[in-house]
């Protein structure tokens, strides 16, 4: 009902409503389309007049005038070399006549199929033929046959019968020429009308295009740029915080549309925003509640640190000292529980020593920088060269690359990766293999040892803290180094998984960001 009041507010404001921004677009591409087909249309037929005109000009005239003057030229060489050999009598003068023969025979027949359709031109290459065959039988082939029957030289009444039909025979070459002239001249002239229709055509279609967009931006302009402007200066008053303010739509059906829709989510943005008040209250509490417990954690860490650590290692050292100085000296059971004392009391130590560790992964943030994890791997086992020795145990390192890490944390990965390695090792020596291949944007650690491995359905269960799958006096620890491993890996941004398909033995994998080449090239 509050919807419908405001458009019915809208739409009294903005007075007549105008045509949709379909309609105005639909109207403009119809006119557009008219004009670009008509246009098209006379366009095409331009163009193939231009095109006929180009292939008189191109492919017929020109080659036919080509071919005319070679034509000529052939029957001189025909002319001379019967003239020089009817006069001398030696046969190298007909050299000319008989390469003017061959070449002749060919220019008639690619006139012949140039002036196909050409009618008059075709009438006189017929009449140039005949009189090309009448010169060569009434006078050529005689007067060679003469010369080589042994007279010496040609009747004058022949030669001059001669001259005359060969003057009669280039005539009606001219005659051919110039009509071939003439075809090439209306074909020419044929072509520069095209040519000017053409030009006429697109000037024509540029100034329609032209007035079409004008009349469409200026439409545009007033019927929808107006209308949203307004729009966007309303809707900008209720982004500064004036909710209260009423947006005024005007201008095609759309825009009055939006106008009503921004009105309706103003409101609701007034709605939301008394309950964000209440909901920012609430955060706030909740903020500073968890500051208190970050300040408490932080205090527990210190005296988890200090207080606890001291009265801890006195009992240790008391215990200890009496384990020295009255073992052996007392019954077998106070021997027993004197090494269950210094026992309880090592471990309750290391186990406090390993929850602070785990406690300050990603709460004491260090500097992540690029560092070699061949490096932090050689540190770790420098930190284990006493168990590894003991065990005589292999590590293999594989070409490993450089991550963005903190150095101590990467080490520590490491190390009790190696260390779990060492421990849950089978009969034979530990072997231990540590490497890497590019993954995307990161780089995937692979560790495989040749150990007891792990049950595939305890694949999860063994990055829990305090989770263990074997009894204290078998394998020692305090179940918190692989929950540890864990947590720097995804504290750098990666992940961490046992690989449950390889086996004998475990190998456990995980991922590292890699580092930039810009930033690897510069370290």
């Amino acid at each position: 009902m509050a919807a419908s009041t405001t458009e019915a507010a809208t739409s009294n404001v903005a007075g007549p409503r105008r045509w949709p921004l379909s309609r105005m677009v639909r109207v403009a591409t119809i006119g557009t389309v008219l004009l670009v087909a008509v246009a098209g249309v006379t366009a095409g037929l331009g163009l193939q007049r231009l095109s006929a005109s180009r292939q008189s000009v191109i492919d017929v005239a020109d080659p036919a005038e080509i071919q005319v003057l070679q034509l000529d030229a052939d029957m001189i060489n025909q002319e001379t070399g019967v003239r020089g050999y009817a006069l001398s009598g030696t046969a190298s003068f007909l050299q000319p006549y008989v390469s003017g023969l061959a070449s002749e025979r060919r220019a008639l027949v690619m006139l012949r199929g140039l002036l196909n359709s050409v009618p008059r031109a075709r009438g006189d290459l017929a009449v140039v033929t005949r009189r090309i065959s009448s010169w060569q039988t009434r006078y050529a082939t005689p007067a060679i046959a003469q010369v080589r029957a042994g007279r010496e030289s040609v009747a004058s009444t022949a030669t001059d019968q001669g001259k005359a039909e060969f003057d009669a025979l280039r005539a009606s070459i001219a005659v051919l020429q110039g009509d071939i002239g003439r075809y090439r001249q209306q074909a020419v002239t044929g072509l520069d009308k095209a040519a000017r229709t053409l030009q006429v055509v697109i000037i024509a279609i540029g100034l329609g295009l032209l007035l079409i967009m004008a009349l469409f931006v200026l439409a545009i302009r007033r019927g929808v740029v107006r209308p949203i402007a307004q729009l966007a200066a309303d809707a900008r008053q209720a982004a500064a915080g004036n909710f209260e303010h009423t947006v005024q739509a005007s201008g095609p059906r759309e825009t009055v549309d939006l106008g009503a829709d921004v009105n309706r989510m103003r409101e609701r943005i007034v709605t939301a925003l008394t309950g964000s008040r209440a909901a920012e209250a609430e955060l706030r509490e909740l903020t500073e509640e968890l500051r208190r417990s970050n300040a408490e954690l932080e205090q527990f860490a210190y005296v988890a640190s200090h207080d606890l650590q001291e009265p801890l290692r006195k009992v240790t050292s008391f215990c200890q000292l009496l384990q020295r100085r009255y073992s052996g000296q007392l019954d077998d059971k106070a021997d027993l529980y004197i090494e269950y004392a210094v026992d309880g009391a090592q471990r309750m130590q290391q186990l406090i020593n390993d929850l602070l560790a785990f406690s300050r992964v990603g709460r004491i943030a260090g500097d992540q920088a690029p560092v070699s994890s061949a490096e932090a791997l050689k540190q770790a086992c420098a930190n284990l060269s006493e168990p590894i020795a003991t065990a005589h145990a292999s590590v293999e390192p594989g070409r490993l690359p450089v991550v963005r890490a903190e150095a101590t944390l990467l080490t520590t990965v490491f190390q009790n990766l190696l260390s779990n390695a060492l421990k849950f090792h089978s009969d034979d020596p530990p072997h231990i293999s540590v490497s890497a291949e590019r993954s995307d944007a990161f780089w995937q650690f692979s560790v495989t040892d040749n150990g007891i491995g792990v049950n595939p359905e305890y694949s999860d269960r063994i990055f829990v803290l305090f989770q263990r799958l074997h009894d204290r006096q078998t394998y020692p620890g305090t179940g918190i180094g692989l929950a540890m491993c864990r947590k720097i890996v995804e504290y750098h941004g990666g992940r961490m998984w046992l690989d449950s398909e390889h086996s004998p033995g475990a190998r456990f994998c995980f991922t590292l960001p890699a580092v930039p080449e810009d930033e690897e090239s510069d370290d």
